[in-house]
């Protein structure tokens, strides 16, 4: 009995000190990264708003090229969508929420598989020289989970590589015309 009741006591303390601790970690993340793009905005903009174009330099799309992808919607206004299910990537959707064409594209990503999430992910568009600067921008709420992952590795740290690689295809794709 007595073992039981230390065991009973340790569980209390380390839920305690869970629910507690969680009130001082950050409760917000953001990932940013930017890049010049030696092209037109209007070129970098139906790349990125266009879901059909998204899809061929997202870089989880050529992180696992097998996931099942779905896009419906009215292209490139809001409410434009774009579904995916895959075993590396997980399961999700990004929906545009709104656009001011060649400028800024706004989507909200909801991922349900592995770990449920929502966040804002915003693509803004610049001129920058004789190019444009792009910056995309994940934003989001730490829940309780986030908020203790975030201790031993940043959201930034996680994806910052991804949105690198991302870019890195955009300026790809979009410079060469296609």
């Amino acid at each position: 009995m007595k073992i039981l009741k230390v065991v009973g006591i340790i569980i209390a303390v380390l839920a305690v000190v869970i629910l507690i601790g969680g009130m001082f970690l950050p409760k917000t993340y953001t990932v940013s990264r930017s890049t010049v793009i030696n092209t037109s905005d209007s070129v970098i903009y139906k790349n990125i708003a266009d879901f059909n174009e998204f899809y061929k330099w997202n870089p989880w799309a050529k992180m696992e090229p097998t996931a099942k992808i779905k896009i419906s919607g009215p292209v490139g206004i809001a409410d434009h969508l774009y579904e995916w299910e895959g075993n590396k990537t997980g399961s999700g959707y990004m929906k545009v929420k709104s656009v001011d064409p060649n400028k800024m594209v706004d989507m909200e990503l909801k991922f349900i598989k592995p770990f449920e999430s929502l966040a804002d992910t915003r693509f803004d568009i610049a001129p920058d020289g004789t190019g444009n600067k792009v910056t995309w921008t994940m934003s989001g709420e730490n829940n309780l989970m986030g908020k203790w992952m975030s201790v031993f590795v940043s959201m930034d740290k996680m994806i910052g590589k991804d949105f690198e690689d991302g870019l890195r295809f955009l300026k790809e794709k979009s410079e060469s015309g296609k």
